[in-house]
């Protein structure tokens, strides 16, 4: 995903200077909500380097390829040890955190919000989300409609560029229609599974295609869950932020880019496509 997201954040790092050097009114925003939400965390919570043990376990196991739920469980276990001894939470309250999330009371209601949150019980509406485009994408597949869909695209799409292209299509109109990042994966990744293959492209090119053409355009749709969510975070209207979000829409012209010319294509060696080269 390097290939795509490095030119858009560089692309979007010299709007933002272009802009904050010559197009600036002179004014500074406020900070005094950064600085109450920073003095509430310095006051509530204590600070050390051995915090980062557990992102970078996780980080360390992806790096190695080692298997997931096993050093997911371990990154687990060092958070709660360390949240008793560090923080001074007891035994049940970092489990229950785990599980049903975190309550923050402060007093302050801008950070009691910020940090409220989280758990698996949060992640629910994900899971099941997950499981209803597996199953949709299930029923087409077996009943043979994606087939049909497919054959249709590669009387049009009959070049890799092509392909690429129909991808780009499909994951940001799924994202228009559904305002769902999860599905802007699933459900053009079905779909387009087998047309990567034909044309023997590994399927890690579909994967970034899917995300720099679905995923990061979700934020720029009011009616998502991350632009509602971006929008209210920040009190700005989703079609106010837009322009200004360039990594969120350059990702996918260079996909378009690198799929007509064949740059940072991957093509497909064999099943096993997670393999260096392929």
């Amino acid at each position: 995903m390097l290939w795509t997201t490095t030119p858009a954040w560089i692309i979007g790092i010299v709007v933002y200077l272009v802009l904050g050097m010559f197009f600036h009114d002179g004014g500074s925003a406020s900070l005094e909500k950064t600085d109450l939400i920073m003095r509430t965390i310095r006051e509530n919570f204590v600070f050390h380097w051995i915090l980062i043990l557990p992102p970078v376990v996780t980080l360390g196991s992806a790096i190695m390829k080692k298997p997931v739920i096993p050093n997911m469980l371990l990154s687990s276990i060092m958070a709660v040890l360390l949240a008793i001894l560090f923080q001074g939470l007891d035994l049940k309250t970092s489990v229950a955190s785990m599980v049903t999330g975190y309550t923050f009371q402060s007093g302050e209601p801008l950070v009691d919000t910020l940090l409220t949150r989280g758990g698996m019980v949060d992640m629910m509406h994900v899971t099941l989300i997950a499981f209803c485009a597996f199953a949709f994408g299930g029923i087409m597949q077996e009943t043979g409609m994606l087939d049909v869909i497919l054959e249709r695209l590669l009387r049009v799409a009959n070049t890799a560029g092509k392909i690429i292209a129909s991808s780009v299509v499909a994951s940001i109109a799924t994202a228009i229609m559904t305002g769902s990042s999860f599905l802007s994966i699933l459900i053009p990744g079905e779909l387009f599974a087998p047309a990567y293959k034909k044309f023997n492209l590994a399927a890690k090119n579909l994967s970034r295609t899917t995300e720099d053409s679905g995923t990061v355009i979700v934020p720029l749709i009011p009616w998502s869950i991350a632009g509602v969510f971006v929008s209210g975070t920040l009190g700005v209207e989703t079609v106010a932020y837009v322009p200004w979000a360039v990594m969120c829409y350059t990702g996918f012209l260079f996909a378009l880019l690198y799929g007509f010319t064949g740059f940072a294509i991957a093509p497909r060696i064999r099943d096993d496509e997670t393999i260096p080269g392929s």
